[in-house]
């Protein structure tokens, strides 16, 4: 039995794509909601998920909440503008089934060599889209994320952004991609990059104390530019390529003025 655990907020434009895509692969779904003013749970109980509502609590702590509400042997854990590429559903629908090849990591079996401990989760790759472009290099691609796991066995480190999963065990790597259309406009990305800088630098501040630093707010987002759009082959993707990569490179530094802000402001 699959689980799929969702959290959303506003997401009535992106959750129908979600939903959609797991038709005929999820057991079942639970979206776990703070605050929406749109249709969200409404999309979501047409669609036969099982719905709450609970005070947002943070990224790690919301999404180990809707993990927690799951019954299924193995969960995927999704975003609200994530959804299945069609190899993945089909991947995923046939291993449950038992038909997946040794290749595919059939995943109610043990490790393929018979002779290792069976397998707790599977990262997948993410196929990024940013103004409607997939985003095939400077770093965006494979984008591997740690996503699915046995019930039990894995759940998302407590931090303010960025979290991460951690799965108890063995891990192992499928090949059918998750697609990921976070930023269908410009607008939506640069408000997005200024809330995860503001989390940023909560972290960074933390972790010591900031002082006004020419390395972390000139250098180090030039030189994050210069790697990801010249070495790593960012400019083959375009105008859509060039604009992330230059304000991906402003959100670094926003997030170090913020931290180096969060300092002067401490006592």
């Amino acid at each position: 039995m699959l689980s799929v655990a969702i959290i959303t907020c506003n997401e009535e434009r992106n959750l129908p794509r979600t939903l959609a895509s797991l038709a005929g692969v999820a057991n079942e779904i639970v979206v776990v909601d703070s605050g929406s003013t749109d249709a969200t749970l409404e999309v979501a109980s047409a669609a036969g998920a099982r719905t709450y509502s609970e005070p947002w609590k943070g990224y790690a702590a919301q999404k180990n909440s809707a993990i927690a509400k799951c019954t299924g042997d193995w969960i995927l854990s999704l975003d609200a503008d994530e959804a299945l590429s069609p190899e993945l559903a089909s991947l995923l629908s046939r291993d449950r089934q038992g038909l997946g090849s040794g290749r595919e990591w059939s995943l109610a079996r043990q490790h393929p060599s018979g002779t290792q401990p069976p397998v707790n989760g599977f990262w997948i790759p993410r196929r990024n889209y940013f103004l409607g472009r997939w985003i095939r290099r400077g770093g965006f691609y494979p984008d591997r994320k740690l996503r699915l796991f046995r019930r039990g066995m894995g759940q998302f480190e407590e931090r303010p952004v960025h979290e991460t999963m951690r799965v108890t065990g063995t891990t192992a790597q499928l090949e059918a991609p998750l697609l990921h259309d976070a930023y269908p406009t410009l607008t939506g990305y640069l408000a997005q990059m200024n809330r995860y800088s503001s989390l940023g630098a909560e972290m960074a501040a933390v972790q010591r104390s900031r002082a006004f630093s020419l390395l972390d707010i000139v250098l180090r987002p030039a030189f994050t530019f210069l790697y990801n759009y010249i070495f790593r082959l960012g400019f083959l993707d375009g105008r859509e390529g060039l604009l992330l990569h230059l304000y991906h490179a402003t959100y670094v530094s926003w997030k170090y003025a913020k931290a180096w802000e969060k300092g002067r402001q401490a006592p």
